[in-house]
């Protein structure tokens, strides 16, 4: 059987690539020198592109694959993939979800967790011999029994919310509509009445043209000296100028990130502040999600070329 081509956009974990290679003709886009060449040279041949989340597949790209069938995200976010381009042409989408909801979850609490509880700075005053020099840590945030508002209710929001519900906190949440949830969770429809309802706001919701900056200077405002911020969506779910100003004059209490505009290379704003904790984009980064997210991604594209229904596309 002949191997169908596909064009890889970044890199892998080794474990991925084995099972790809044995299916697959992989061309590294990401490792040529000189992509526009290598695109003209290949792209004719592919017929499916295996991405990820940050890197999508834009229109110069799908151009360039007259016989392209398919991309396949590994991650759950599909923002950074030309849909117009995709649709115009019939192209299929699939993406990961479901096998990293957990962890994406887990940093959520961790990150509330660490910036109420004033973890981090904890750490480095008891490293430092400060404890033992200038008496006790200062005093932190409660966490259990406070107001947790949940922006985007999908599988990642449910999940969160089920984490927070065992410490005791009210849940309000905002989504496109109601949705069946526990009993007590609260839908709120305006993104400000949301953070005006919240002490912790999590930003969980899909990355699109109605979601861009969904949390501004007026959601922040609500929010207020005492809220604290969560993002383990995308950067631009959250006018990012906007938190940097709230949060170097305190108009809120801080934020947890995972993801910023333009990273891996942040604002340096961020690094002066006090008020944020900071990580490295790695909501799904723990060896059993990935494993999981690369096996999905390549049974999208193993059940396409079978001609068996694909396992998450998306719609």
């Amino acid at each position: 059987m002949t191997k169908p081509h596909v064009l890889q956009m970044g890199s892998y974990p080794d474990w991925d690539m084995p099972p790809l290679e044995a299916r697959f003709v992989i061309h590294r886009l990401y490792e040529a020198p000189d992509r526009a060449a290598m695109l003209a040279e290949v792209g004719p041949k592919v017929r499916a592109i295996a991405t990820r989340g940050d890197l999508g597949a834009s229109a110069e790209v799908i151009a360039a694959c007259p016989q392209l069938e398919l991309i396949a995200v590994n991650g759950v976010g599909y923002d950074a993939v030309d849909f117009e381009a995709a649709r115009a042409r019939g192209i299929k989408v699939t993406n990961t979800p479901g096998v990293l909801d957990g962890e994406c979850a887990d940093i959520a609490v961790g990150m509330m967790l660490a910036l109420a509880r004033g973890i981090i700075g904890g750490d480095a005053y008891t490293r430092s011999g400060d404890w033992a020099k200038k008496g006790p840590y200062p005093l932190q945030r409660r966490v259990w029994g406070q107001r947790a508002g949940i922006l985007g209710l999908g599988r990642i929001g449910m999940e969160l919310g089920r984490r927070l519900q065992g410490f005791g906190m009210k849940i309000s949440y905002l989504a496109r509509s109601p949705k069946p949830v526990p009993e007590g969770w609260e839908f709120i429809a305006d993104p400000a009445e949301l953070a005006a309802a919240s002490d912790f706001l999590f930003v969980t919701a899909l990355a699109n043209a109605s979601t861009r900056h969904i949390v501004n200077a007026r959601v922040l405002q609500a929010l207020g000296p005492r809220g604290m911020l969560f993002n383990i969506s995308r950067a631009q779910n959250i006018d990012e100028a906007a938190l940097l100003d709230a949060l170097e004059e305190g108009a809120i209490g801080g934020a947890g990130l995972d993801v910023f505009e333009g990273e891996p290379a942040l604002n340096p704003r961020f690094a002066a502040l006090n008020n944020v904790v900071l990580q490295p984009h790695v909501g799904s980064a723990t060896v059993e999600t990935r494993v999981a997210m690369g096996k999905l991604m390549l049974d999208n594209m193993v059940a396409h070329f079978d001609g068996a229904p694909l396992l998450t596309e998306v719609i």
